[in-house]
């Protein structure tokens, strides 16, 4: 086979095994997943030839994490040059391309959420230095993104953020058993995509200006007549 071949052929085997790994990761943690099982499900011939892409199960667990989440920070950084460009931009084409990549990636929500519960400090590390580049960057873009939102309020606007749109994927299997219907359907899906979005909308919106007055405002500004 010629090397170019090969490669191309490396790649998508690389990538069976990331997928593989995702899902069953996102199921049952880092520790609930052997690597036989991960060999079997990306169709491979032994668990030694696992072993000629990851060096070990760790490491196969931080390339999932990583291939997950880095593109999400590329959004955001687009997104946030955007905002910049162009000042009335909204948020919609960011949240258009986020929804879109979770779909093609419904277990990684769940993953994060596992991997952010597991008792190992080499895991956590990893997965701090993993998101923080996707934390603070979300918070740059929330800050120019909405001025009426004091900067004390920033963290709690992007975690609420996260989990109104991370959450729903995160929590699917929950959603399926309560409501009986399946959140990962298409019309589920297309109908949650627009509710977070007019969710998003109304965060951002600043509605100082339509805010009634307070009680005790009207009674002072009465007395100072």
């Amino acid at each position: 086979m010629p090397p170019p071949a090969r490669a191309h052929q490396a790649r998508a085997t690389r990538d069976l095994i990331l997928d593989a790994a995702e899902r069953r990761f996102a199921e049952r943690g880092f520790t609930g997943v052997s690597m036989r099982e991960l060999a079997a499900d990306a169709g491979l011939r032994n668990q030694a030839s696992l072993y000629n892409h990851f060096r070990n199960k760790r490491a196969l667990y931080e390339a999932v994490l990583t291939r997950g989440i880095d593109p999400i920070i590329a959004v955001i950084n687009a997104s946030g040059s955007s905002r910049r460009a162009e000042h009335g931009s909204g948020p919609d084409a960011f949240l258009e391309v986020v929804i879109e990549y979770l779909i093609d990636h419904p277990h990684l929500p769940r993953l994060i959420q596992r991997a952010s519960l597991d008792d190992s400090r080499h895991l956590r590390q990893v997965l701090s230095r993993l998101l923080r580049p996707l934390y603070e960057q979300g918070i740059n873009v929330l800050a120019d993104t909405s001025d009426h939102w004091e900067q004390a309020d920033m963290p709690h606007l992007a975690f609420g953020l996260y989990q109104l749109i991370f959450g729903y994927f995160a929590s699917a299997p929950l959603l399926a058993t309560v409501s009986e219907n399946d959140p990962l359907s298409a019309e589920a899906l297309d109908r949650q995509s627009r509710f977070i979005k007019e969710a998003v909308a109304r965060l951002l919106e600043d509605r100082s200006r339509s805010r009634p007055a307070q009680p005790g405002a009207s009674r002072q500004g009465r007395r100072t007549r």
